[in-house]
């Protein structure tokens, strides 16, 4: 009776060891599954930023051109009105407009920066994930 009673243990703890690995197997499928999720949603946020970004440099562009002109007529008209040669007051007036266009340009592909764009949160839970089972294997 003693080796049926150890074949029967055995047997069932092969059942319980293939239930524990099915159930390991079936966990690390969803928290696979959860963190695909989580890519997806932190995506869909960095895709808002780029688009709010974009919006900043189109709204730089389109304004750059009234600007440029309002500021070469009014800056020029000025500057002659001062005594100023017409070439120079004209020049004058391009750089300023040159420099708010710039300060626009900076201000959208600032915010376009990669680093803002990276998914830190989904990195940062696959690197507690992986930690979690490195901890469950050993």
């Amino acid at each position: 009776m003693s080796i049926q009673n150890d074949i029967r243990t055995s047997k069932d703890d092969l059942r319980t060891i293939s239930t524990l690995l099915g159930d390991a197997l079936s966990q690390f499928a969803k928290l696979f599954q959860n963190e695909i999720d989580l890519a997806k949603a932190e995506f869909g946020e960095k895709v808002q930023k780029v688009s709010g970004a974009l919006g900043f440099i189109a709204g730089g562009a389109v304004l750059v051109i009234p600007a440029l002109v309002m500021a070469l007529f009014a800056l020029s008209a000025a500057l002659i009105a001062a005594g100023w040669s017409q070439p120079v007051s004209y020049l004058i007036s391009a750089i300023l407009a040159a420099v708010i266009a710039g300060a626009l340009f900076a201000i959208g592909i600032n915010r376009l920066d990669t680093r803002n764009l990276a998914p830190r949160e989904t990195i940062r839970q696959l690197e507690k994930d992986k930690d979690t089972v490195k901890g469950m294997v050993r």
